[in-house]
């Protein structure tokens, strides 16, 4: 049995050899040594360019290369910069570009909007922060790195993009199609930079571009012309950007040789500390700055080193922890290499990277970290300057922990049951908004959202053939009635309007409101923390 067999293995040895089925070619074997393997990689890909079934350019066979290489190292923010990328790059950081108006990241493998930005057109379309974009022009998204994402997602201003969306709480895909415009992104936007009441004043820091410290600084001069004594510095949603400026907003409120953020990594000039170089304009203004999952990267260097030198206190829930730094390399005239060098540290010495096994953990981390479920053990304990303790273990965590606002039950079945209809609600409720403006029916800002009106909401919706029970309505008439207060707000009188009544329903603002209130100095500020329990840590 056994000679049989072989006799059958033999026999389909010699048979593949004579049709080409195998083609043994016998090679010394390779040793470990870097030139070794060099030549290895060399003789594999000359076998490919010569042998394989299908014919690849050769030139086409390194770029795949040097892909491949870069995906192993399982950091979306390596890439490999193809002809026109530096385009791209540079329009990220100028605060201009042809687009729909998205942050995203990439997590779980999907392209996920961390928010649309205010008055762009993925901003009226509806787009919503968590939406994970699973195709774009009928193309998958998944495993997208960010680079290719922001590249596919601009355009020239009039061309057209279709999005399909997947949303939390909807079983069916969304589908949007929008028209790019061009994308004036700043970091502060002054017509949003307003006093809250005859005290206190706010500014949301939105980007982190070229212009942020000087566009910080005038929105903080006006307000202090206008009675400012203490300021709420919004932080919420911010995805970070330039080093350089996420230093020079921290130089703005610290004294000359406060270090800001350290880096820290293998090459020699990847170690570096960075210092405060001049003095702070605004020393007796307390500031409380809001952070949560969104605040990324150079946002979270300010966050850290205001929070570390007691300068501010942070409110809201822990930040995202992207604490990575990016070198770029121009090779040759046409490509580039972004690849991470350095992780950055806070004055504390606090890593702001998170550590997790992957891209999905470190999801899970933040996500539990938003409800108060830190993951972070006790004994990574770091102090401030003044000997206040602050947990290290990746991103900014507050001092005051406060969680969003979250839907009711009843308002998740009313969000389930519309399913891929929402785009026809937020229709019904536009439509009827513009309608309101038409009739001028709306003449006080503050104005009421009456019963009435929510019920002309539902029946509007009704009537474009969405099934809505009475008792599921009757759970939601809340949240209707808020969404139209914005909505009608902003389409009636103003963007600021609608912002301002928006702030009025956000518990994280108005409990940073309530302790910029009681400070006249940053140190009465500090002392309305310090007895502020943390959230329990499971």
């Amino acid at each position: 049995m056994k000679h049989r067999k072989v006799a059958i293995v033999a026999a389909v040895a010699v048979v593949a050899l004579a049709t080409g089925g195998w083609l043994l070619q016998r090679e010394n074997t390779p040793a470990g040594s870097v030139y070794q393997q060099a030549r290895l990689f060399d003789d594999v890909l000359a076998r490919v360019a010569d042998f394989y079934v299908d014919s690849i350019d050769e030139k086409q066979l390194y770029q795949m290369a040097i892909d491949g290489l870069l995906d192993q190292l399982h950091d979306p923010y390596s890439t490999f910069l193809k002809p026109n990328d530096f385009h791209s790059l540079t329009e990220a950081t100028s605060g201009e570009y042809g687009g729909l108006g998205i942050q995203i990241d990439v997590r779980n493998g999907w392209i996920t909007v961390i928010a649309p930005l205010p008055d762009t057109p993925a901003w009226s379309a509806g787009i919503q922060t968590g939406d994970q974009i699973i195709m774009l022009n009928d193309t998958s998204t998944e495993g997208w790195k960010n680079d290719r994402a922001v590249k596919e997602l601009r355009g020239q201003p009039g061309s057209t993009a279709v999005l399909k969306i997947r949303r939390v709480g909807i079983e069916q895909s969304l589908t949007f199609k929008l028209m790019r415009a061009t994308i004036h992104v700043r970091s502060v936007d002054p017509k949003l930079a307003m006093m809250l009441d005859e005290r206190v004043g706010y500014i949301a820091l939105t980007t982190v571009s070229q212009s942020s410290a000087a566009e910080l600084t005038t929105a903080i001069d006006s307000l202090t012309r206008k009675g400012m004594k203490s300021l709420i510095l919004d932080l919420r949603g911010n995805p970070g950007g330039l080093l350089n400026q996420g230093i020079a907003v921290s130089d703005l409120f610290l004294d000359p040789g406060q270090e800001v953020v350290a880096t820290r990594g293998r090459a020699p000039d990847a170690t570096h500390t960075y210092r405060d170089a001049k003095p702070q304009q605004w020393p007796q203004l307390p500031i409380v700055v809001l952070a949560n999952g969104g605040t990324a990267s150079a946002a979270e260097i300010i966050a850290g080193a205001l929070q570390d030198h007691d300068r501010a206190i942070v409110v809201g829930t822990p930040t995202f922890g992207k604490g990575l730094v990016q070198q770029l390399w121009q090779l040759g005239p046409d490509f580039g290499l972004k690849l991470t060098t350095a992780r950055w540290y806070t004055p504390s010495g606090r890593t702001i990277q998170r550590t997790s096994r992957n891209e999905q953990d470190q999801e899970a981390q933040l996500a539990a970290a938003e409800q108060g479920k830190d993951t972070v053990p006790d004994s990574l304990v770091f102090h401030t300057d003044h000997g206040r303790i602050v947990r290290g273990g990746g991103g900014i965590r507050p001092d005051m922990f406060v969680t969003p606002d979250t839907f009711t039950t009843a308002e998740r079945a009313f969000i389930r049951m519309l399913g891929n209809k929402v785009p026809v609600y937020w229709d019904a409720r536009a439509g009827y908004a513009l309608e309101l403006k038409a009739a001028g029916k709306l003449t006080d800002p503050n104005f009421t959202v009456s019963d009435a009106m929510v019920d002309e909401v539902l029946r509007r919706l009704r009537a474009r053939g969405v099934t809505v029970s009475d008792s599921t309505a009757a759970g939601a008439r809340h949240y209707i009635a808020q969404q139209l207060g914005y909505e009608a707000a902003r389409y009636v009188f103003s963007r600021q309007v609608e912002f301002r009544r928006q702030l009025n329903d956000d518990r994280q603002i108005q409990q940073a409101l309530a302790l910029a209130r009681k400070a006249k100095s940053p140190a009465d500020l500090l002392s309305l923390v310090t007895v502020t329990p943390a959230p329990p840590h499971n």
